[in-house]
Formats: C-alpha cells, sequence, structure tokens
C-alpha cells in the first residue's frame, strides 16, 4: 500500500468517527432514543440524562466515563466488566509506556535506516493488578454446589431423590438443607415456551383490540386469525378468544407434563443446598468419592448461568468430547488459514494484477485503485471472523461445560488461536510466500529468514487494519446506528406490546467471548511491530484508549450482563497477555538474530523470565478464582439468607409456576 491509500484510509477512517461521534451526541439526547443509548439505565431504574441533558455538552458522556469509579461500574455492569477495564487499562499503561521510551528512539532510527533496530521491549506487569482483582473474585459464594456422575440407586433407595439426601446428610448432618435433582425437562420447555408463545399473542390481540375502539366506533373491531398453516388458512376465529383457549389447554398440559417430569426423569446430577457458606465452600473443592468418575462436586453458579442439560453428561464421555471438540477447532483453525492466506495475498493490487492480468485496466484508475488498497482487505479480514464466535460458542457448549460463563470462556481461549495464527502468522506467511515463492524454491532455507524480514513490510496493513477497528469500529459502536435503525423499524411496523418493544431493545451484554480475543490480537499485533514499525504504537494506545472510553461509557448506559461470574475472566486474560508477550521476545530474538545483531543473546532470558513469572502467577494467584475461599466464605453475612428464596431461585422456569408448593415437589426435593 502507498503513502497515498494509507492517508486515505486514515483520514476517512477519523471523518467516519467524528461523523458517528457526532450522530451519537445528537440522536442520544432525543428521548425517544432513551432505550436504545441507556437501556441499562432505564432497566435499573435510573434516570438516563441525568447531569447530560442539562449542559448539551456533546462530549460530557467522556467526562462521566472518565469521573465513574470502578465501585460504580460493579454496581451497574458487574465485576467481569471491572475485571474487562481493568485489561484494557493494563494494556493502555504498557503501551503508553513503551511509547515514551521507545519513539524518541526508534523514530529517528527507523526515518534513517529502516532495516536497524537496536531495541526491544520488556513488558512488565504490576502484581497489585492480581491483588486487587482477588478482591473481587468470589464474592457471590452461595450456599449450594452441583453434585454430577451419581451412582445409580442402590438397593434400599427408592428414588434418586432419597439416594442423595441420604447421602449428604450423613456426611453434612447439621448444614444440609436441601437438594434439587435436576430432570430432563426438555419436553416441559417445549410445552412453557409455547405457553410463553400463546401469552404474546393474546397481549398483542388485547392490544390491536384497544387501539382498534376510537370515538366514531367505541366497540372496537375483534382480530381474527386463521387456524391453519401460519395463519394463512382454515377457519377464521376470533383471535382473543382462540389464544385464551390455547392457554387453557397448555397450562393442564405443562401441569402434566411437570408432574411426570418430576417424578420420572430425574437424572444423575443435583443441586445440593447447605444453610453454612463454609460449608459449602469446602464441600466444593473435596473429594466425596474414591473413584473420579462418581460423586463429582463443584461449586454453584448463579441461577441463569446454569447450562442443565450438561449437567447430566457422564465424567468419561465429557473427557472424550472435549479432546473431540480440541482436534474440530484445530481442524478449523487449518482450514481457516488457507483463505485468510489468499486475503493476503490481495492486499496488495499488486499481487493481485500479477494473479489476475486482466484488471490491470482497471486498477490504473487512481481514484478506484486508492479505494481498494486502502478498505478491502480489512473489510474482508473482519467479516470473515464475524463468523466465528457463535459456532466456538457451540462448540464449547458441545464438551458439557456445565456453566455459560466457563462456556464464554473457553470460546474466547478457542478464538484467540484463529487471530494469531490467521490473522498474524496468515497475513506474514501468505503475503511473504506469495511476494518471495521463487526465491524461496531455489532457496528453500532462507524460508525463515524472509519470514522474518517480511514483517516490517506487512506493518501498513496493519496500521489500517487498528485505524479500522478503532475508528469504525468504536464509532459504531458508540453511535449504535445499527440497533437504533433496527428499533425504530420494529416499533413502527412490527411491535404492539410493551414486551415486544422491550425485546426489540433489549441490548445483551458485552460479548466477552470475541471482545476479549479481538483485543488480544491487537496487544499481539502491537508488541510483535513496536520495535520494527514503532508507528504503530500510537495506533495501539488509540485502539485501547478509545475502546476503554467507549466501552466504559456503554457499560454504564447500554449493556446487561447476561451473567456474573466475579472476575474469573481475569486468569484467562492475563495468561494471553503473557503468551502475546512470549511471543514478541521470541520473535524480535529471530528477528535480531538473523539480523546478525551480535548482543541479540542477550534477550534470551526475556521469554524465560516471563515464563516463570507465568508459572509463579498460576501457581499462586489463580487458584483463588477457580476455588471458593474459605476465609471468605467464613466473613459475616450481616442478616441471614433466605434459604428457600436462594433453592427456589434454581428452579427452571418450565417446572416453576404460582401454584407452586413443597407438595408439587415432593419427587424432587429432600428436605431435612
Amino acid at each position: 500500500m502507498d503513502l497515498t491509500s494509507f492517508v486515505t484510509s486514515l483520514g476517512t477512517y477519523f471523518g467516519i468517527f467524528m461523523g458517528l461521534m457526532i450522530v451519537y451526541a445528537f440522536l442520544s439526547w432525543r428521548g425517544g432514543n432513551n432505550v436504545v443509548y441507556y437501556p441499562n439505565k432505564i432497566l435499573k431504574g435510573l434516570e438516563p440524562l441525568e447531569g447530560i441533558n442539562k449542559s448539551r455538552n456533546p462530549f460530557i458522556w467522556m467526562k462521566v466515563a472518565l469521573v465513574t469509579s470502578e465501585t460504580e461500574v460493579i454496581a451497574l455492569s458487574g465485576v467481569d466488566t471491572a475485571v474487562y477495564f481493568v485489561f484494557l487499562s493494563t494494556v493502555l499503561s504498557i503501551l503508553v509506556l513503551s511509547a515514551v521510551i521507545l519513539l524518541p528512539v526508534l523514530l529517528p532510527v527507523a526515518v534513517t535506516d529502516e532495516r536497524v533496530v537496536k531495541e526491544s521491549l520488556t513488558s512488565h506487569y504490576n502484581q497489585t493488578v492480581v491483588d486487587e482483582l482477588q478482591k473481587l473474585t468470589m464474592g457471590n459464594i452461595t450456599f449450594a454446589v452441583v453434585v454430577r456422575d451419581i451412582p445409580a440407586v442402590p438397593l434400599g433407595e427408592t428414588t434418586t431423590e432419597e439416594y442423595v439426601h441420604s447421602y449428604f446428610e450423613a456426611i453434612y448432618p447439621e448444614t444440609y438443607y436441601k437438594c434439587m435433582i435436576v430432570t430432563d425437562n426438555r419436553k416441559a420447555n417445549r410445552i412453557w415456551e409455547e405457553l410463553e408463545g400463546y401469552k404474546k399473542q393474546l397481549a398483542r390481540a388485547e392490544t390491536v383490540f384497544q387501539m382498534s375502539k376510537t370515538n366514531a366506533k367505541p366497540e372496537g373491531t375483534r382480530p381474527t386469525i386463521k387456524t391453519g398453516l401460519l395463519g394463512l388458512c382454515g377457519s377464521k376465529v376470533d383471535t382473543i378468544e382462540y389464544y385464551n383457549d390455547r392457554i387453557n389447554e397448555t397450562v393442564t398440559k405443562l401441569e402434566a407434563e411437570q408432574k411426570i417430569t418430576q417424578s420420572k426423569k430425574q437424572q444423575n446430577a443435583a443441586l445440593v443446598f447447605f444453610t453454612s457458606r463454609v460449608v459449602a465452600a469446602s464441600a466444593a473443592q473435596s473429594l466425596h468419592a474414591q473413584m473420579v468418575d462418581t460423586w463429582s462436586v463443584s461449586p454453584a453458579a448463579e441461577p441463569r448461568q446454569l447450562i442443565w442439560h450438561n449437567l447430566t453428561i457422564k465424567y468419561f464421555e465429557r473427557e472424550l468430547r472435549k479432546y473431540l471438540v480440541n482436534a474440530v477447532v484445530a481442524l478449523t483453525i487449518v482450514f481457516y488459514m488457507v483463505p485468510i492466506s489468499f486475503i493476503s495475498a490481495f492486499t496488495t493490487l499488486q499481487n493481485l494484477v500479477e494473479l489476475a492480468p486482466f484488471i490491470e485496466p482497471v486498477v490504473r484508475i487512481k481514484a478506484l485503485r486508492t479505494v481498494l488498497e486502502a478498505y478491502l482487505p480489512q473489510l474482508a479480514l473482519i467479516i470473515f471472523f464475524y463468523l466465528l464466535p457463535k459456532l466456538l460458542l457451540y462448540l464449547s457448549k458441545l464438551e458439557g461445560i456445565p456453566t455459560q460463563s466457563q462456556a464464554v470462556r473457553a470460546a474466547s481461549g478457542k478464538y484467540f488461536y484463529f487471530p494469531v495464527v490467521n490473522v498474524f502468522l496468515g497475513v506474514t506467511l501468505g503475503g511473504t510466500l506469495y511476494r518471495t515463492f521463487k526465491l524461496i524454491e531455489d532457496n528453500p532455507k532462507s524460508l525463515l529468514s524472509w519470514l522474518v524480514m517480511s514483517l516490517p513490510d506487512n506493518a501498513t496493513f496493519f496500521l489500517t487494519y487498528l485505524a479500522l477497528k478503532f475508528f469504525v469500529g468504536y464509532g459504531l459502536e458508540l453511535s449504535r446506528l445499527v440497533p437504533l435503525i433496527l428499533y425504530h423499524f420494529k416499533r413502527k411496523y412490527i411491535c404492539k406490546t410493551e414486551a415486544e418493544c422491550k425485546e426489540a431493545w433489549a441490548p445483551g451484554d458485552l460479548g466477552y467471548e470475541t471482545r476479549v480475543s479481538e483485543d488480544m490480537l491487537i496487544v499481539i499485533i502491537v508488541f510483535c511491530y513496536s520495535v520494527i514499525a514503532p508507528l504503530i504504537i500510537p495506533f495501539g494506545v488509540l485502539y485501547f484508549g478509545l475502546g476503554w472510553l467507549i466501552l466504559r461509557n456503554q457499560a454504564l448506559n447500554v449493556y446487561v450482563p447476561t451473567f456474573e461470574s466475579n472476575g474469573r475472566m481475569w486468569p484467562h486474560i492475563h495468561n494471553r497477555i503473557l503468551a502475546s508477550l512470549i511471543l514478541y521476545q521470541v520473535t524480535m530474538l529471530v528477528y535480531f538474530g538473523l539480523q546478525k545483531f551480535y548482543y541479540a543473546s542477550l534477550l534470551i532470558p526475556l521469554p524465560i523470565l516471563s515464563f516463570i513469572y507465568g508459572f509463579v502467577c498460576a501457581k499462586k494467584f489463580y487458584p483463588a478464582f477457580e476455588r471458593p475461599k474459605l476465609d471468605v466464605a467464613a466473613k459475616s453475612m450481616g442478616e441471614a439468607p433466605d434459604m428457600e428464596l436462594i433453592f427456589r431461585s434454581f428452579i427452571p422456569p418450565s417446572l416453576n409456576s404460582e401454584k407452586i408448593d413443597d407438595e408439587n415437589f415432593e419427587e424432587s426435593i429432600s428436605k431435612v
């Protein structure tokens, strides 16, 4: 990419960002858009425009994001979100320090001799970050544990419920409270979802009926519906009466299925509740049987996190699934390498013209050539990776992972390898092999040298890639133009009831499974190119600086967490920061060695020290994120919790109803 294309893309991205920021400042003040720009505050009963509407300052949101304390972030968006901002601020601090130290030295060197590099970057991680996060983790220690791999019911016991009850009552006679047997409630779920659908249709029909009442026709027009396929054929009936009848029928069917599920569809897993947090925490990390594939006990996550159907998967099946999924992911990574390499080969129009000479007259048009070089490679790469997250989350759940947060961390871990292998290595390999294929064919031993020496040539691609991500990506994130357009379209043409409107503007969460891995790709790129192409450091600072500011605003106002894992994402993040650092150090070591830089051997201790530091962190700090801490559990909670309320919060919606009493659960609940 030539200088004109680079400046064009950079200027265009900046112009788009400024335009989107102005759009946000204008649209976010309009009351009709509050549910798009402030849904988190609205759901928490807060005033959306408090302190903003009075000033009319288009940049007031920046001030609010800057001055908001970590405690307020936790209160509005949870500990997981606060941990994510610790990650952003940590990387931002590293890059700012790198810019202060490296740029005054490396930029003059790069300008005067673009093949001479004299310094390497050593990043320092502040142990206090881990110490502070430890204070946040495991703050929500529950009174429940998950028990998997329950053995077959022995002689003398009639049900799984009685077996679990007698087993834990014998071990914890003073603190055992109740147990809830996991059931195969797939059919009950389908009936419940059907019932909820009928309720929504009834509410919609009643709203349409009320809207039809006018002064000229106060009695209104009762809506009708055809009972055939998709409402397109069959006899026409009164919609309100039809859905009332369907609801009554479905309620009866659901109640019958609930009884069958609770009595005859009990599985080999349970939730066990204790009256003491210390006992629950101790039970979650104790070995309850000699065989590892029986009575597996682990901490229970909050109810909305549990993946119920995964709780019943047996131990050895879980292990087999894990290996199979990892093999599938490995093959997928290799498969993705092929198209990514082709994309990197088309990074420059020169390569494209050599491959397809017939397009040469087209690319001779200067304006078109500039546009193609400036935007196509980056857009193709982003669209390509947009398809991955749902697949990886699905594969992670197939492993038998019991909670949503664990599945998200697993998907994020898998996603991490795709950008590293396919973007960082794929662009380097693909671009280099295409440009130097004949030279490498004549001298295969020169492959490593050509790969390392090609790093500076690929820097421009990554500079424009970063600019696209932080200017256009974060600009769209802030302005929320797509959700805004979709919301107003649905509200005008589709939504009739308040529930339908709420579904139209529901924001979801931050999406850690992709966001963290995409950020880690930027960390790797900036680290590895910081010495070879020092101009990338300010781009990295802009990416993480804008990300911290804009996403903090979004976390406070927009996104609503779907679960809370109390900071368990931090070891996952910290490990990958260290992996990025070690990859950078090895890359620099090889690069300087091939440059015949005589002091390159002095860099050998750096990756070793980084690895040792990671090993110490893994042994000293990470266990506190995985297992409940007894000293935290032993601290007084103030007033005693309502154990029955805690117990009932775990009941699946399809097995819950307003009529529920203890008799409904006599087959699946044990009592003291």
